[in-house]
């Protein structure tokens, strides 16, 4: 498979993952609400629609060739802001069982990779 090819269906992949990430927002909303840091202004409820909404700005930004390189740096920021809520949980969750812990815990390293591949979609895009 050709470079320009290859790197086109990573961000399209990126795209995806942020796009779903983001719909969850609004179909599960309570999942979220509960890792709000609660020393934000506002409700969880409100971060929650924000984040959502954010994400999927941020999804559809990557997916135009045209903003890829913006959405994709807008990406790398929104994975490194939201690793406060990804603490908040695995804090809250040390006495909940143990597959409950496991992908609380797995959430925290999961953002360093989810940096990198945006920045590297960023950095490889026009």
């Amino acid at each position: 498979m050709e470079p320009t090819r290859s790197r086109a269906r990573s961000a399209l992949a990126l795209a995806a993952l942020l796009g779903l990430a983001g719909a969850t927002h609004f179909t599960r909303p309570k999942y979220y609400d509960a890792i709000v840091p609660r020393a934000l202004p506002g409700t969880p409820r409100q971060w929650t629609y924000a984040s959502g909404a954010a994400e999927l700005a941020v999804s559809l930004a990557v997916a135009v060739p045209r903003t890829r390189r913006l959405g994709a740096f807008a990406a790398t920021a929104l994975f490194v802001a939201v690793f406060p809520a990804n603490v908040k949980m695995a804090l809250d969750f040390r006495d909940k069982s143990p597959k409950a812990r496991a992908i609380a815990y797995g959430r925290l390293p999961l953002q360093l990779p989810l940096v990198a591949w945006a920045w590297k979609v960023a950095k490889g895009s026009p």
